[in-house]
């Protein structure tokens, strides 16, 4: 969760750059959560992960073209559409992190 957590937190200081029409910022905050994006697409298991992979790799290509589409025409919008997929997409992982931690716990008490 910490990658997804630091690219919502880049991707809200590159809005609120844009907003204050400071440039400088909104561009470095902005790259920030993109370089992000592009670690967590460069570590998909796409050979194992099969159709998750392929997917996590479509919705993270779309962060990725709405973070360039904000910070070359400074619009807030895309920026808006990149974060509601990566809230999504945090919420998702911590879902299954609970589910998995519930099925380990129902597990050990069965093998007791």
């Amino acid at each position: 969760m910490i990658l997804y957590d630091a690219a919502i937190r880049f991707m809200e200081a590159g809005k609120a750059a844009i907003l204050k029409k400071d440039l400088d910022s909104q561009n470095r905050e902005l790259q920030k959560a993109q370089k992000i994006v592009f670690h967590l697409m460069a570590t998909l298991d796409m050979d194992r992960g099969e159709h998750i992979s392929s997917n996590l790799l479509s919705l993270y290509n779309y962060v990725i073209e709405q973070l360039v589409h904000a910070n070359v025409h400074d619009e807030t919008e895309p920026i808006d559409n990149a974060l509601k997929v990566f809230v999504e997409l945090r919420s998702g992982w911590i879902a299954l992190d609970e589910m998995t931690k519930q099925q380990q716990d129902r597990e050990q008490l069965v093998a007791a």
